[in-house]
């Protein structure tokens, strides 16, 4: 009883005991528009990728393997990761081993979605070596040293 008594002597205000709820607040005005300024050119993620070609036996279609490094997710380390796209090749001019440059566009079919554009090769370290060991004359070119074999003729003469 005296419990009861003293809940009753306690007078609580709390907005929710006769059914009413709080009022919704005032609506926040919308945030500046996000869009880019006309200066900075668009966000290209993913609209074109560089792989090998790997089958170009279908008619106007080859398939592209995409190599890219990835972290692995326990053990951090940067890993190779393979996926293989289809993409259009309108004059089929590429063939098994050609590295190739995939643009997005709209989708082709159920699974072409990109173009693929021919890519310079660059040339590699070793081959450019190569080309300058050519002639003997070629590394002594590169050093302004004669070599032995030029130094015996130098002087002979």
């Amino acid at each position: 009883m005296l419990l009861a008594s003293s809940l009753n002597s306690l007078k609580l205000s709390n907005p929710f005991l006769h059914g009413t709820t709080l009022s919704k607040p005032s609506p926040t005005p919308p945030p500046p528009s996000l869009s880019r300024p006309s200066f900075m050119p668009p966000i290209r993620a993913l609209k074109s990728m560089q792989g090998k070609v790997v089958c170009a036996t279908n008619n106007k279609t080859i398939a592209v393997e995409v190599t890219r490094l990835a972290p692995h997710p326990k053990y951090k380390r940067r890993v190779r990761k393979k996926k293989k796209y289809q993409a259009h090749d309108e004059d089929n001019q590429f063939k098994v081993g050609d590295i190739v440059q995939l643009l997005k566009s709209r989708p082709i079919s159920k699974t072409k979605a990109f173009v693929a554009t021919p890519v310079q090769v660059r040339k590699k370290n070793k081959e450019k070596k190569e080309e300058g060991e050519g002639g003997e004359e070629g590394g002594s070119q590169e050093l302004g040293i004669p070599l032995e074999s030029e130094q015996g003729e130098v002087l002979q003469a």
